[in-house]
């Protein structure tokens, strides 16, 4: 039995896509998430677990041993579109609790998930700082930015990845593309409530400021896709506002967000899910959460080798004991 944690938790998109992976072999062994709307969903979908409060009021000592650590660390503050602010924001900071804890319980690996602007924040000097202490708990790294389009769900959501290993001689590869042909259609309910048909006002707006934004050259605006496309924009935390990163066409009437349903499947959630909350925030869960997909695929490649170890110790054991 492989033991897993998971930090920051959310609805627990990164716990499912280890469970997806290796079925009845994973056992999460704590978990932490302080948004009582997200409690609220993970409760609802994982037996009536509630997670944890504030990681930062829960002394290391106190968390169970683990063999791999999971977190998707708030992005806020290297987001592209929030302030940028970093190490700054109090929410950056964050960071060094998942290092506490690698320090402490010592895990065999762990997997890291934040927005690809990550990666350039401040120059790369905040990414240097994060993989100069990742290094320094004994962790030999690998980073890649993915695409969950390319792990069969149409949805653009690019996110950098961080795994390590404590075993230095670790092989490790990200997962390929899956090269699946999929479209938005594969998402869309085949009658959504007139309720999320948007306003007058509100599409008179998205089209006011697109064309605004036009004139300055810049492509900002509304997206508006189709069942035939490709893939849509990233869904984020605020989607809830306006819905204007992803607006569906819909012949003869103004266009409509999508429902919480669809914003499940576009982040690779089962039709099982459960959405107990409101549609507001449901739009804020799926948004801060990651493509369930993406994280099954790079959990198949890190299970192999942590499987391995798990063998390797069986061994040692069966030795020591013929040994004697």
């Amino acid at each position: 039995m492989i033991r897993i944690i998971d930090l920051f938790a959310g609805i627990g998109g990164m716990r499912l896509g280890f469970e997806q992976a290796y079925r009845k072999n994973i056992e999460c062994v704590f978990s932490s998430e302080w948004d009582k709307f997200a409690v609220q969903t993970y409760a609802a979908n994982f037996n009536g677990e509630e997670p944890r409060g504030d990681i930062t009021k829960i002394p290391s000592k106190s968390i169970p041993d683990h063999d791999i650590l999971l977190a998707g660390f708030p992005c806020q503050p290297f987001s592209q579109a929030g302030l940028k602010r970093g190490f700054v924001d109090t929410r950056g900071t964050l960071f060094f609790e998942i290092e506490k804890i690698l320090i402490k319980k010592k895990p065999q690996a762990f997997l890291l998930e934040n927005v690809k602007h990550l990666k350039g924040h401040d120059n790369g000097r905040t990414f240097k700082v994060i993989m100069r202490h990742l290094e320094a708990a004994g962790y030999k790294i690998f980073v890649k930015t993915l695409n969950a389009k390319d792990f069969g769900v149409p949805h653009n959501r690019q996110r950098v990845f961080i795994v390590g290993f404590l075993d230095h001689s670790a092989g490790f590869s990200f997962p390929e593309s899956k090269g699946k042909k999929i479209r938005v259609g594969d998402i869309l309910e085949k009658h959504a409530d007139s309720k999320y048909t948007i306003s007058d006002k509100l599409w008179e707006g998205h089209q006011r400021r697109k064309s605004e934004h036009k004139a300055k050259g810049n492509g900002f605006g509304y997206g508006l896709f189709n069942s035939k496309s490709e893939y849509t924009n990233t869904i984020s935390a605020r989607y809830y506002k306006d819905g204007s990163e992803v607006l569906i066409d819909q012949e003869r009437k103004n266009p409509r967000k999508l429902t919480p349903r669809e914003c499940a499947r576009l982040q690779g959630f089962r039709g099982s899910f459960k959405i107990p909350v409101s549609d507001n925030q449901a739009y804020r869960q799926f948004g801060n959460s990651v493509a369930v997909p993406v994280i099954k695929a790079i959990a198949k490649e890190m299970l192999e080798y942590i499987k391995d170890i798990h063998c390797s110790k069986r061994k040692i054991s069966h030795k020591k004991t013929l040994a004697k």
